[in-house]
């Protein structure tokens, strides 16, 4: 199997439902109680973040079919409800997230390549053909589900103990939870980490005093405070008196950073450097790596989504754009992520955040935090650090990032004085013939096929019909990089290959 091309086939699939996210972020955003507190616009965005995963199940479920097919999609849906469905009934606290929505697509691509031609007895022709598809795909995920029921716990209880450990390691905990909280997020378990350390890590006790005429909150450990008293003095606070004592205790990175403990904001303060300069820089990145032809449409779409990161720090869609067309940048982005936690406790910022970290919590907290203005120093020698790694590992290593796809070579002759509808029926003749053809595929600018016999193929004629570049994958995969128009040259060498 083709890990790196399958990838890659994952990748484009999730670009389509990609390309729906930032107005969806910025509604979600922009509609919070800290902003606009309007319910129905944050009501509005999260709509579409609460169906991600499904969304990824049908986009993925399409993509992987051989011929686009529509009826996938219902698969896809029926996968994904079996799968979550199924999944919490053997236990209530499984939550599949992304992972769920891309195991269900994958389910459902291959059960329609699979059966979408399964012919059944007369007594069950009803249930044959394409019909056949969702009912295997929601047999296979029922499969799936069981699997997921034991060994989710078992993952879910190793990043448990994880979680537990990490704020006692300093500044290796700090990277730690810097990488692991990235490296999580395509299988949904980041969530489970970060609400360990944000609201689990850590306590203490709030109090209430009066200071230059002004009521403010601070909050202590634990232990200090049940040693004060009302009326007292506040410690480490000049003229401060207190006027109130909690009874409960406040626990969590996040939580005691809204509460006043100067200590809060180890685990949050790092991330704004990413999400604000770092993933835009590496978005800018890919953009400038991308071959010219493709920079326009590959901008719009990267450079929406890098605003996204920036103001709401709502990152998946970005992630999500390169995570399976370059792991190598994915793994990349996570140890920078690790990294700018460390660098931001050794600065001794401490920063927090109520929905993530863009640009909108940054200046709306900014007063409760201890050092921002190093964050944007710190933020600015990660947008070079990101900018520069992205765009040397994509040239040196050629990563197929958003873009980078040959474009077509222009050539006199044949080519010119071949119609449009006639082209097709050229490469299939370049190609051995419709006989030779075991599937046809395509993704932004390539021509993906599956050969019986490789030597009925007639390279110098492709080339002269404007193949520009040919990939040979063993020996019977070719990819035929023609440029924008490959999904229509693929659906027209299909559409002859099906004729009866």
């Amino acid at each position: 199997m083709n890990v790196p091309g399958y990838l890659q086939k994952l990748g484009k699939a999730l670009l389509l439902p990609i390309a729906t996210l930032p107005v969806a972020a910025l509604l979600l955003r922009l509609g919070q109680p800290d902003l606009l507190d309007i319910a129905f616009i944050s009501g509005a965005g999260a709509a579409i973040f609460n169906q991600l995963p499904l969304l990824f199940g049908l986009a993925i479920a399409v993509g992987l079919t051989r011929d686009d097919a529509g009826a996938a999609a219902l698969a896809g849906a029926v996968g994904y409800f079996v799968l979550t469905g199924a999944t919490n009934g053997i236990n209530s606290d499984i939550d599949l997230s992304f992972f769920g929505g891309i195991i269900a697509g994958i389910i459902a691509g291959h059960s329609y390549n699979r059966f979408h031609r399964v012919r059944l007895p007369a007594y069950l022709a009803f249930f044959g053909g394409k019909r056949l598809v969702p009912i295997m795909t929601g047999f296979f995920a029922l499969l799936v589900a069981f699997i997921a029921g034991v060994v989710w716990p078992l993952l879910q209880q190793a990043v448990d103990s994880v979680g537990m450990a990490i704020p006692t390691l300093g500044a290796f905990g700090q990277f730690l939870y810097g990488l692991l909280n990235r490296g999580l997020i395509p299988i949904g378990l980041h969530q489970v980490l970060s609400s360990l350390v944000w609201f689990g890590w850590g306590d203490c006790l709030q109090l209430s005093y009066e200071a230059a005429g002004k009521l403010q909150q601070l909050c202590l450990d634990p232990a200090l405070v049940q040693t004060l008293t009302v009326g007292g003095p506040v410690p480490g606070v000049d003229g401060g008196v207190i006027a109130g004592l909690a009874t409960e205790v406040t626990r969590g990175d996040l939580h005691r950073f809204f509460a006043g403990d100067p200590t809060a904001g180890v685990f949050m303060a790092g991330f704004y450097p990413v999400m604000i300069f770092g993933l835009p820089a590496a978005a800018l990145a890919m953009i400038l790596t991308a071959h010219r032809g493709k920079r326009a449409q590959v901008g719009g779409l990267l450079l929406s989504l890098a605003v996204t990161s920036l103001l709401t720090g709502i990152t998946e869609p970005l992630e999500f754009a390169f995570l399976f067309l370059a792991p190598l940048l994915y793994a990349l982005h996570a140890l920078l992520t690790g990294l700018a936690l460390v660098v931001a406790n050794l600065f001794g910022v401490l920063h927090g955040f109520g929905f993530s970290a863009g640009l909108f919590d940054l200046v709306l907290n900014w007063e409760q935090a201890t050092r921002p203005w190093a964050l944007v120093v710190i933020g600015v020698v990660f947008a070079i650090l990101y900018f520069f790694t992205f765009y040397f590992a994509i040239r040196i290593f050629n990563l197929k990032t958003p873009g980078r796809e040959e474009e077509p070579r222009l050539v006199d002759g044949d080519k010119a004085a071949i119609e449009p509808g006639e082209l097709a029926t050229e490469y299939l003749a370049a190609l051995g013939g419709a006989d030779n053809l075991e599937h046809i595929d395509a993704c932004i600018t390539r021509v993906r096929l599956t050969i019986k016999d490789p030597s009925r193929v007639d390279e110098v004629r492709l080339t002269e019909l404007g193949v520009t570049g040919m990939v040979k994958l063993g020996k019977q995969n070719l990819q035929l990089i023609v440029g924008p128009q490959a999904d229509m040259l693929a659906a027209d060498i299909r559409a002859l290959t099906t004729k009866p």
